[in-house]
């Protein structure tokens, strides 16, 4: 039965990561990639990934990804367990209340999550396929 951890990070990054982010308000999403039986699975983030508000024009972007190779390279997943990384994105505008995750690349398989409703935190924890 696949477990799902936490994601693990250092205490002295997430200590680094909280005074950037009330100091530069930036976001924090916790992304989940769902374990499958398969051996040899691999993936990567794209620098080209953004939190996208259409309704008032903005795009936040990519700063910082931990745990998750940035392409050319790729993170292999381990079977039957869930895979975690955090990403850090520049601040959203006070006036976003919704936003979409997308990771926008020149091939199919990019990651998207649609319609993620902006919380007073900007910390976040999200499923991805």
């Amino acid at each position: 039965m696949p477990t799902t951890d936490k994601p693990k990070i250092a205490e002295e990054l997430l200590q680094s990561l909280q005074t950037r982010t009330l100091e530069e308000k930036q976001v924090i999403v916790h992304c989940c990639f769902p374990g499958s039986a398969a051996f040899g699975n691999l993936i990567r983030i794209w620098q080209s990934t953004f939190l996208i508000d259409d309704t008032i024009g903005h795009r936040s972007h990519l700063i910082h990804a931990e745990n998750i190779a940035v392409f050319p390279y790729w993170t292999e997943v381990p079977p039957m367990k869930d895979f975690w990384f955090t990403l850090v994105f520049s601040g959203l505008p006070k006036e976003c209340k919704r936003f979409d995750f997308m990771e926008v690349i020149p091939e199919e398989g990019g990651f998207f999550v649609q319609n993620i409703r902006r919380n007073e935190s900007d910390v976040y924890r999200i499923k991805i396929s």
